[in-house]
């Protein structure tokens, strides 16, 4: 299959060049973008440039293959930094991140910029500069979010890997929707800094989308290293492969149901009783359990959080900007945000961030009884293109939102993003509690469509999440896109 590591390969046995490889991945993002909408910028010229100048590149793992970085946080030196927002839509970046820089020293050569929607906040990408990132599934459909256009990227075969984040199911959503493999590492795995070095206080994390469970391993053992500096540090086994303590015999909880009662669609419940009947048969250990945690109180600290982050964050641009900022400086999503954010007090905020402590500590009590935690990666398939994830009473409810109280805004928030939760209730709880998880492509809907079922480890054991996607991806059979499938 023509993955990351295949073209790595052809890089290092200089079978192709990189400005041949390099051409080739632009001119099929030229050919497929205009449907797509998965790149906001197209950085050759500065691609060549860093190429030229990486000394030893065809010894590292990827030995040059060029990668799209996300257009939210992933940055380099002079080139644009919108996070999907027109209020910073001529607003590049000062220097490399240390995610950028790592990815770098792994023999990978940014290219170019992938859509996203406005600061990420949604499970969807249709930022209004940048207008819908389409799913090469159908096109009808979106390929999610916020790694909207990272995924459609990947897969319409115009690259192998694209660079991603998740802060509360951003890299494994679109990886169901598309037909991908998405890993959330570990709280504190992943490279971060010289700024934003919380991260949504530690929820948000940086990797990347896949299509070969070797990518995805040689990519997160080669990405993982941490600043002494950073304030969130992965336990020590997060440094270890594990290789002595894998087991032939995995325990494995299994969930179906939704943490917030929404519906879950046969299709999403089928995907993980299939896994779960492959899985007795293969010998491991599976039993259903109930949710470990209140998913409903879950999430309202997640929407506390976010909001009091976004408030934090427009502080600091308003003091770039010399400026307030204003409700038309964004969109009305991200002003409803903002305003809740600005109410919220500091004892709200912390009690939030106790409850996820808590949390924390029932997953890593329910992983000394099991290896693993089997549930859907979402409740349904993705979203098409024209429906509508709120209404006229939220949006007239937003408009009002400097007017409204901390409570009124709390039930606003709720409802604005009620409709996206219900097919998407599953991933949050790793980026709260900090644990790894991931996405697997094992699923086609009827109306062909796939659908990921996620797993999720105790922090640390990303090597339980890799060996279980190796043995669906050996064993199972993955459902990738039409490209990778015609080209194994």
């Amino acid at each position: 299959m023509k993955d990351g590591l295949y073209w790595a390969e052809k890089l290092r046995r200089k079978e192709i060049s990189f400005q041949e490889l390099l051409h080739l991945f632009e001119e099929k993002a030229r050919k497929q973008n205009s449907l797509l909408n998965a790149f906001v910028t197209v950085m050759d010229q500065e691609a060549l440039t860093e190429y030229q100048q990486q000394e030893e590149v065809l010894t590292r793992p990827f030995a040059g293959l060029p990668i799209p970085l996300k257009m939210l946080g992933q940055e380099k030196k002079g080139w644009l930094s919108t996070s999907g927002s027109k209020l910073l839509m001529a607003h590049r970046a000062s220097s490399d991140s240390y995610y950028t820089n790592k990815l770098l020293a792994n023999g990978l050569i940014p290219f170019a910029q992938t859509n996203t929607p406005e600061f990420g906040f949604k499970n969807i990408t249709d930022a209004k500069m940048y207008g819908p990132a389409r799913n090469p599934w159908n096109l009808d459909y979106y390929s999610g979010g916020s790694s909207g256009g990272a995924a459609s990227a990947v897969a319409a075969g115009i690259v192998p890997i694209a660079g991603a984040s998740d802060g509360g199911g951003s890299i494994r959503i679109p990886a169901s929707f598309s037909g991908l493999i998405g890993l959330k590492p570990t709280r504190g795995v992943m490279p971060v800094g010289p700024s934003g070095w919380r991260g949504w206080q530690g929820a948000a994390i940086d990797f990347a989308l896949t299509v070969s469970m070797r990518d995805t391993e040689k990519l997160f053992y080669g990405m993982r290293d941490i600043s002494s500096a950073a304030p969130y540090q992965a336990p020590a086994s997060a440094w270890q492969h594990h290789k002595a303590a894998q087991k032939e015999q995995l325990k494995i909880a299994v969930i179906i149901d939704s943490p917030i009662d929404s519906t879950v669609s046969p299709e999403a419940a089928s995907a993980v009783e299939k896994a779960h009947d492959f899985l007795l048969k293969q010998g491991h250990q599976v039993e259903i359990i109930n949710y470990p945690v209140d998913g409903k109180e879950l999430i309202a600290s997640y929407y506390l959080m976010n909001g009091a982050e976004t408030a934090a964050m427009f502080s600091g641009i308003e003091q770039g900007l010399r400026r307030p900022v204003e409700k038309n400086d964004m969109e009305l999503m991200t002003w409803g945000i903002y305003q809740y954010g600005k109410k919220i007090p500091a004892s709200h905020y912390i009690r939030a961030l106790n409850f996820w402590d808590d949390a924390a500590f029932k997953m890593e009590q329910l992983f000394t009884e099991y290896d693993l935690l089997l549930t859907p990666t979402a409740a349904t398939t993705a979203p098409k293109i024209d429906e509508d994830l709120q209404s006229d009473e939220i949006r007239d409810a937003l408009e009002a939102a400097a007017s409204l109280s901390e409570n009124e805004l709390h039930h606003v928030i709720d409802r604005m993003f009620e409709r996206s939760l219900e097919i998407t209730p599953y991933t949050q709880l790793a980026n709260l509690t900090g644990q790894p998880a991931i996405s697997l492509p094992t699923y086609l809907t009827q109306k062909g469509l796939p659908l990921g079922i996620q797993f999720t480890a105790a922090r640390g054991r990303e090597d339980l999440l890799l060996q279980i996607g190796r043995l669906f991806e050996t064993e199972y059979g993955f459902k990738l896109p039409e490209y990778y499938q015609a080209n194994k």
